[in-house]
């Protein structure tokens, strides 16, 4: 679920924090950067790990700040294909079963990937279960809020960097806002 990710970037420390030690800037900097953030292809950041190399720092001209390549392995939600988790069910909808992991909210539980057979009830919102037993069949509902184990089968990165506007865009009012999409799901 957690992996560990070897990246490398240039941090720019600013002149006020010369007097704390180069690492602790350093991570703190790294950290402001990439935790709770999505890197495309890699993961949701959530915490450095250690830096493993520094490189020379350099002063550019009109700029007090100093700015150091750095080598560091971070911390990375990236749960593997088949990797079974634990989760809350966040909401049901007639698309699937929204789940919850605390930290990490978009993940989809397609109507195909239910247990079958299985029923989206409109009226309580929640999709049921219809279980075969020598008694008869009994319904179990899936209530937001109660804890499931689901496996994850596929995943989905979208590049959400930003884009200047298109001609048509620019030319039209803003009638439609587009939709927001997540930058990192897994179904």
């Amino acid at each position: 679920m957690f992996v560990l990710v070897e990246m490398v970037d240039t941090v720019r420390i600013p002149p006020w924090q010369f007097e704390r030690k180069l690492n602790d800037s350093i991570a703190e900097e790294l950290n402001k950067k990439l935790a709770n953030k999505v890197v495309y292809n890699v993961g949701l950041c959530i915490c450095l790990f250690d830096i493993t190399k520094l490189e020379d720092a350099y002063v550019f001209p009109g700029d007090g700040a100093s700015h150091t390549k750095v080598h560091f392995r971070y911390v990375v939600f990236h749960p593997f294909l088949d990797e079974i988790l634990i989760g809350k069910i966040k909401g049901c909808s007639p698309e699937g079963v929204h789940v919850s992991l605390g930290f990490f909210d978009d993940i989809l539980i397609p109507p195909e990937s239910l247990q079958q057979p299985a029923k989206f009830d409109e009226a309580e919102q929640v999709w049921v279960w219809e279980y075969e037993t020598e008694e008869g069949a009994h319904d179990l509902y899936m209530d937001t809020g109660e804890e499931i184990r689901f496996r994850v089968v596929d995943e989905s990165f979208v590049d959400t960097s930003p884009t200047g506007p298109s001609s048509a865009e620019a030319t039209s009012s803003s009638e439609e806002l587009p939709k927001k999409e997540a930058p990192y799901t897994l179904v």
